[in-house]
């Protein structure tokens, strides 16, 4: 070996490669990939297993138990760490790899980067097929992991080692790319990765990977501020690009000097503290009255770093002044364009800065910033009548149950949830106290999610209260990592809300005329229907045979102390609460803008016949926004 090279196998190279790479915004570095999460196998055990074991590797590892649940975990971790740091997820072939789809996907769907190290097929075809190999006819070098083509935003398949060194630097450049990231996937042959190679000392030299915050078009930037001076009810809608650029400050600032009204989607929550005046609450079907009222009449709509999804627009159906302008702020062109508005191309904080600057002398009228908290002062009401239980001795509704946890928690408590619907509760009635207090993921909105990304939360913030809040039918998804948790001592706080069915979907089901089918656990008789009674399933006690100290309250008295006992712990702890009512979600306030759901066009159910008519109504509001 030479001065000038280092012989390493692939895997060894990869890991240390790894080590040496950073970001770098506002002059902070840190480590991009500070981790590997792995489940082993005759795919990797071999290749990347042994290289972590390796003098130097200077890779920490986290034991998984499913392999959708490591990219959660790892997702969830990105996005507490700003996008700015991300863990790899190592697996075997076969269906080790295919397990990551579902993660991949949630990913690149939420543009939070998660590097994917799935092992492969042997590039040299000592034996053809091997075990776990997918064979097909009319192509050899497909392999399962092509399964995960649609699902990332860079893939590359190393079939040589030095290969790798390109496909290294073109994963880095697009995990730390704000407008790009999403899953990066590296498919490694099991043979390739034990194969040694002469690799150049410059391949594992410091690199730093400087996170653009590239400022908007100056000509882009004065026709929004030409739109937003004429405007007389305006209103910004704030996305989870505002916390993935760090822009909260920027947009309070804003917000303050113009008197513009802020509403958020599930990714924007947080972007202003509740109860700060500016602050409208979530809009979209899942909104608040106030938001979702002063998107119907406003003029002109700024959208911040938003992807404009059905659940924002209430499927376009939301934003019904006839001269309703839109302007996007967004790092991703692709996003800016939306809703057939002006592009304002560029980094959510360093566009409000601008905006802001523009803007000086500019204010709304003072009847429209009296109007709007007129709105959110009755819109608390609401808030406060639905956290509020008539007795102690009564066992809580879903609402009654973060009502409680409203009262207990602070700025430095962070809530994760996915599905379900504590996603619309959540939107709707929860008083964020800081910027990253609310972590709902409603991109991919996926089933299982929470636990595993709690996880990955804590790892991101040490010493701070995580909380999964999880239905019974999330719960059933995906609990395993709670093993990992207690592995390694991780002290989480999973509350568990038992319904006894998919209430939320259950809800759907009934608004268009599936009258619930499928959606309950209970016996089932022998003509297809259910019986009253639920299930004997008894998840607390699984819980506990994972490893967990679980709480069991009846009442609302006994809930109060369960919450506050979890808080304090310090090990993993789940609260596990039957809610009330068993059969519907929870009620109080009811959605506030229309979601669509297509039903049946022709049926014999009345149930049906009756959704489709209502349907029909609520889809004659909709608009293309041109």
């Amino acid at each position: 070996m030479s001065a000038t090279t280092r012989r390493l196998t692939t895997a060894q190279a990869l890991l240390a490669f790894l080590s040496r790479q950073y970001t770098a915004r506002d002059g902070v570095e840190q480590r991009l990939i500070t981790a590997t999460w792995g489940i082993f196998g005759h795919g990797n055990v071999a290749g990347i297993g042994q290289a972590l074991l390796e003098p130097g590797s200077d890779m920490p590892y986290h034991q998984g138990r499913n392999e959708q649940a490591m990219v959660h975990a790892a997702v969830g971790y990105a996005r507490q760490s700003g996008r700015l740091s991300a863990h790899a997820v190592t697996t075997s072939i076969g269906p080790g790899a295919t397990n990551l789809v579902t993660g991949a996907a949630l990913a690149t769907v939420n543009h939070l980067p998660v590097l994917l190290l799935p092992g492969d097929v042997f590039a040299s075809r000592p034996a053809d097929p091997v075990l776990q190999q997918l064979e097909v006819p009319y192509a050899g070098d497909v392999s399962v992991n092509d399964c995960l083509r649609p699902v990332s935003r860079y893939f590359d398949r190393i079939t040589r080692p030095e290969a790798l060194i390109p496909a290294a630097l073109a994963a880095m450049s697009v995990l730390a790319d704000p407008a790009r990231t999403g899953a990066v996937t590296l498919a490694l042959p099991q043979d390739v990765q034990a194969e040694a190679y002469d690799w150049p000392e410059e391949f594992f030299r410091r690199r730093v990977w400087r996170v653009r915050a590239t400022p908007p078009d100056s000509d882009e930037l004065n026709e929004a501020v030409h739109l937003l001076r004429g405007a007389r009810r305006p209103l910004i809608v704030a996305g989870g690009g505002v916390h993935h650029s760090g822009a909260e400050e920027a947009l309070r600032h804003f917000a303050e000097r113009t008197g513009i009204p802020v509403a958020s989607t599930q990714a924007g929550k947080g972007s202003l503290p509740f109860d700060h005046p500016c602050d409208v609450g979530g809009i979209g079907h899942t909104g608040t009255a106030t938001a979702d009222e002063l998107a119907r009449t406003a003029d002109v709509v700024l959208g911040v770093g938003t992807r404009w999804t059905d659940f924002t627009t209430a499927s376009s159906t939301l934003f019904q002044n006839p001269g309703v302008r839109f302007a996007s702020l967004n790092v991703n062109g692709a996003d800016a364009h939306k809703m057939g508005g002006l592009q304002v191309v560029g980094d959510a904080r360093a566009g409000l800065q601008a905006l802001a600057g523009a803007l000086r002398e500019h204010r709304v009228e003072p009847s429209y910033e009296s109007g709007y908290a007129e709105l959110k002062a009755a819109w608390e009401r609401r808030v406060t009548v639905a956290y509020t239980p008539d007795s102690e001795d009564a066992r809580p509704t879903q609402a009654q149950v973060l009502g409680l946890l409203d009262t207990l928690v602070t700025g430095d408590d962070i809530l994760i949830n996915a599905a379900g619907s504590l996603p619309g509760d959540l939107h709707k009635l929860w008083r964020t106290r800081s910027r990253d207090q609310y972590h709902v993921e409603y991109g991919y909105s996926c089933m299982g999610y929470e636990i595993p990304a709690a996880i990955g939360v804590a790892l991101a913030a040490p010493g701070r209260p995580v909380w999964a809040l999880v239905g019974d039918g999330t719960y059933l998804m995906n609990p395993t990592e709670i093993v990992t948790a207690v592995q390694e001592n991780i002290p989480l706080k999973v509350v568990i809300l038992q319904n006894h069915g998919y209430a939320s979907i259950g809800g759907l089901s009934e608004a268009v005329g599936g009258e619930r089918y499928g959606t309950a656990y209970r016996f089932r008789a022998p003509d297809g229907s259910c019986t009253g009674e639920p299930l004997p399933v008894d998840l607390a006690a699984n819980a506990a045979s994972l490893g967990m100290a679980v709480l069991r309250p009846k009442t609302i008295r006994d809930l109060r102390e369960a919450l506050a006992l979890a808080r304090a712990a310090d090990r993993p702890t789940c609260v596990y609460v039957e809610t009330e009512t068993a059969d519907t979600v929870s009620g109080p306030p009811p959605a506030q803008a229309w979601w669509d759901v297509p039903v049946a066009e022709t049926a014999t159910r009345p149930s049906a016949v009756e959704a489709r008519e209502e349907y029909d109504r609520q889809v004659a509001a909709r608009r293309r926004h041109l």
